[in-house]
């Protein structure tokens, strides 16, 4: 259902004009932040730095109280409900999976006003999860930030530049880019239908890549090396830098050459010093060779060779 058949967005949209336009500024708003974990209270400190005025918070735990008292100073802390009472504005920045059952709440109590931007966070997720609201009224919008956030005042800094992935209805567009600029990021636009792909995108190269990392310093630290950041960061960030530049012509290494007997080697000296990580080398070295025979760099040969090593290591 749209929003247009409840409230008319169009005066505010309006009122929003062109987000790269610095002259257009949004008329300023109420904000309340439902949830202070690390995203909420950062991105109403962004608000607040734009102009509008964060009015009211929600958190559970003595963390998230923290969290707000440093980023939103003197900002009370009521439930929910409370937070949309006093809002124009409202960030919904929970979890994934708690967006859902929060929204339908809040409905069911009758705390979502006709006309109020009604913001969640998650990347996971559209507009569609804001559905209850949009039929109580509410202006929907998700605007996610694709940046890993602290919980500290370093996320201000960091917003800088940082793009969101932006999806709303297509006459909210403007508000939802404007909202973005002003608090110092690069609106990606984002249709409904491939939400899911892109949080996947996103979640697959971040997480995995703290992961991955996370492992070559364990076995640096195995092998001796006192400092592995130290040897690691050139290298990782040269290999992040021509990657991003070039894809899979970035590609290098014994499984891009083909180098079976290298890899044999590699997977007889993490069966020694690790439980788990092998399977991870496994599964990235197939990946690997795949985008490498793929891409013409390693023949069909090359590629068999490195299979067979790596799936007899296995057994």
């Amino acid at each position: 259902m749209s929003t247009s058949d409840h409230a008319d967005p169009s005066p505010l949209a309006d009122g929003f004009g062109d987000p790269a336009d610095p002259g257009n500024r949004p008329a300023r708003l109420a904000v309340g932040v439902v949830g202070t974990g690390r995203v909420g209270p950062a991105l109403g400190a962004a608000l607040q730095l734009a102009g509008h005025r964060v009015v009211a918070a929600s958190g559970v735990s003595a963390a998230s109280r923290r969290r707000a008292e440093q980023l939103l100073p003197g900002v009370r802390i009521v439930s929910p409900p409370q937070v949309l009472a006093a809002a124009d504005l409202v960030l919904l920045t929970v979890p994934d999976d708690a967006l859902a059952d929060l929204v339908a709440g809040l409905v069911a109590t009758g705390s979502v006003r006709p006309g109020q931007l009604v913001v969640h966070t998650s990347g996971a997720h559209g507009v569609a999860v804001l559905e209850p609201a949009t039929r109580a009224g509410a202006l929907p919008l998700a605007l996610h930030p694709a940046m890993t956030f602290t919980g500290t005042s370093v996320d201000l800094a960091r917003l800088a530049g940082c793009p969101f992935g932006v999806t709303a209805p297509d006459e909210l567009r403007p508000v939802a880019e404007a909202l973005v600029v002003e608090m110092g990021g690069d609106p990606e636009w984002v249709p409904e239908g491939v939400r899911p792909l892109y949080h996947t995108a996103l979640a697959h190269g971040a997480n995995h890549l703290v992961t991955l990392v996370s492992q070559a310093l364990e076995l640096l630290r195995t092998a001796g090396v006192a400092e592995p950041g130290r040897l690691l960061g050139p290298l990782l960030g040269a290999a992040l830098d021509n990657s991003l530049r070039s894809g899979d012509a970035a590609l290098t290494g014994p499984v891009a050459r083909g180098d079976a007997g290298t890899v044999r080697r590699h997977l007889a000296q993490l069966s020694t010093v690790s439980p788990d990580i092998p399977a991870a080398y496994r599964a990235m070295a197939r990946a690997t060779a795949q985008r490498a025979l793929a891409r013409g760099t390693i023949d069909e040969a090359s590629a068999a060779a490195l299979l067979d090593v790596l799936n007899e290591e296995n057994h």
